[in-house]
């Protein structure tokens, strides 16, 4: 509570508060670099396999869908242009 205070005090120098900020700062990039060191990183197969996995996932769902649109494009242009 002190702190929120002083920090609006017009006494603490803007070096004050610079300090602490950079303080702020050190201390989240320290406890982000912990926190990345506790993570399973993925192995080089497994980002393979996953990326196999997405490509093969696209083709299908690109295909599905330029399927879908050729359909569409013949019901629209029968039906509802009528030509």
């Amino acid at each position: 509570m002190a702190d929120a205070r002083s920090e609006r005090h017009p006494a603490v120098r803007g070096s004050q508060v610079e300090e602490r900020r950079r303080r702020g700062t050190l201390t989240f990039i320290r406890d982000s670099w912990a926190e990345l060191k506790k993570v399973e990183w993925p192995g080089q197969n497994q980002v393979i396999q996953g990326t196999v996995v997405v490509l093969v996932a696209c083709a299908v769902v690109g295909a599905y869908l330029y399927l879908n649109d050729l359909v569409w494009k013949h019901v629209v242009s029968k039906v509802f242009l009528g030509q």
